[in-house]
Formats: structure tokens, C-alpha cells, sequence
């Protein structure tokens, strides 16, 4: 069994004394480990930086074995994003929720798409925060936990929409939050993918995305916690805002 593809590479965790196993994302296979032979090497280790697009060739005697990876470097995303703390902890935390989100070996293409494309605009594009808060809608829509944003739950207007229902997930307008805006979550333009990107914004919306990943998605997946990659991103972003 073998198969050639590309993708971002998610995780490396030491294999013996001298391999390594990863976990790249690609269009066709999803998300797949494989060991790498001298992973640890001087030549090959470098190469192994979270986020860094590879050229992978992966092989095993059965499909249901771990197998192993050849790798050639594509592009190493390290140097845009090692100049800051933020850009660093952005490409940190898409690599840690997608490892830990995708079910192994299934592919998502599309998201694959948007998630290279946000990969590739951190630490290039200062729109990279805003399309970080759109990426974490994106990633709860492809695992079955979507937000409805495009009316109100309540009324049906499409205007003044400022909440979110936390536990169905559609938005709720000023009018019909009332006395109920208190448990509701902030809906913030960002998250409608309005306005300049404010940091103040971003981290409204990333307070709503971050409580259907932590109480929706978190418990289907047998209720582990959250990567901590993404809480130290959160808390950067707060400090900005």
C-alpha cells in the first residue's frame, strides 16, 4: 500500500531514538500518521516544524498499519511566524485543534482548502486574526456543529442581530434578547465577517466559537479538553483587545 499527496504537517512526537511519528493533513487522506525514519536527524528534524507544507509519500504492507513517511520540505511557514507571539500561537493553535478534531484518514477537502489558506496568510496578512475567527466557524460547520447567523431564531430579522443562543447555536437580535441578553453569546461583526478585524472584536467572537468547540464538539469526541495551543492564542488575543 502506498499513496503520494501533500499537506500541512500537524504533530511530530519522537519514535525510538532516531524516528519520529506525525501527523500531516492532507486534501485526499485526511488527517494520517506515519512513522518517519531519522526523523530526529539533523538533515530531517528541521524539516519537521509544525504548519510546514511537505511533499509526503506514505507506505505500509496493510492500510491498516501505521506505515511510514518519506517527506520532502514544500514550504516552511516557521520564519513568518516566529517573529511574534501571536502569529506563532495562531499557526499553533490551527495545527492542535485540527489534530485534535479530524477523525484519522478522512478526508475534508474543503476544509483542507481554508486551512491552508489561513496557514499561508499568518504572519503575511494582517487580516490573518479575522480569518482565524471565520477558520474556527468553518472547522465546527465541517464537524456537524454549524451556527446559524443569518437571521433571528426568535423574529426572523435579519437586522440588529447581536447574540448567539448557546445552546442552539442561532443568532438573536437586541430586540429579541430582552431580559435574556445576560446568558446569551456576543455576536460580534467579526463573527458575521464585518468590519476592520478589531482585536476587541475578535476576542467576542472567539469567546462564542471557543463555548460550542469546548461544550459541543469537545464532548463528542469523548469529552477530552481542548488543546492548550488554542487557550494560549485566546489569551494573547485578549491582551491585545
Amino acid at each position: 500500500m502506498d499513496w503520494r499527496d501533500e499537506g500541512a504537517l500537524l504533530s511530530v512526537r519522537r519514535h525510538g531514538e532516531t524516528s519520529a511519528i506525525i501527523e500531516v493533513f492532507t486534501s485526499a487522506h485526511g488527517r494520517h500518521a506515519g512513522v518517519v525514519r531519522g526523523g530526529t536527524s539533523r538533515k530531517i528534524a528541521p524539516i519537521l516544524q509544525p504548519g510546514a507544507q511537505l511533499d509526503v509519500t506514505w507506505r505500509a504492507r496493510l492500510d491498516e498499519h501505521l506505515g511510514t513517511f518519506t517527506v520532502e520540505p514544500i514550504k516552511s511557514r516557521a520564519a513568518a511566524v516566529m517573529g511574534e507571539r501571536l502569529t506563532l500561537a495562531g499557526l499553533n493553535a490551527v495545527c492542535a485543534l485540527l489534530a485534535f478534531t479530524l477523525p484519522e484518514r478522512e478526508p475534508h477537502p474543503q476544509l483542507y482548502r481554508r486551512s491552508i489558506g489561513l496557514l499561508d496568510m499568518i504572519g503575511h496578512n494582517p487580516a490573518w486574526s479575522m480569518a482565524y475567527l471565520r477558520w474556527e466557524l468553518a472547522l465546527l460547520d465541517e464537524m456537524g456543529f454549524g451556527l446559524d447567523l443569518s437571521a433571528c431564531a426568535v423574529t426572523g430579522t435579519l437586522d440588529d442581530l447581536a447574540f448567539v443562543s448557546p445552546r442552539t447555536g442561532r443568532a438573536v437580535s437586541s430586540e429579541a434578547a430582552g431580559e435574556w441578553a445576560d446568558r446569551l453569546l456576543p455576536l460580534p461583526p467579526a463573527l458575521l465577517g464585518h468590519g476592520n478585524g478589531d482585536m476587541s472584536q475578535i476576542a467576542e467572537g472567539l469567546t462564542t466559537t471557543g463555548h460550542f468547540l469546548i461544550h459541543h464538539l469537545a464532548p463528542s469526541l469523548g469529552d477530552r479538553p481542548l488543546p492548550e495551543a488554542r487557550q494560549r492564542f485566546i489569551d494573547l488575543v485578549a491582551r491585545q483587545s
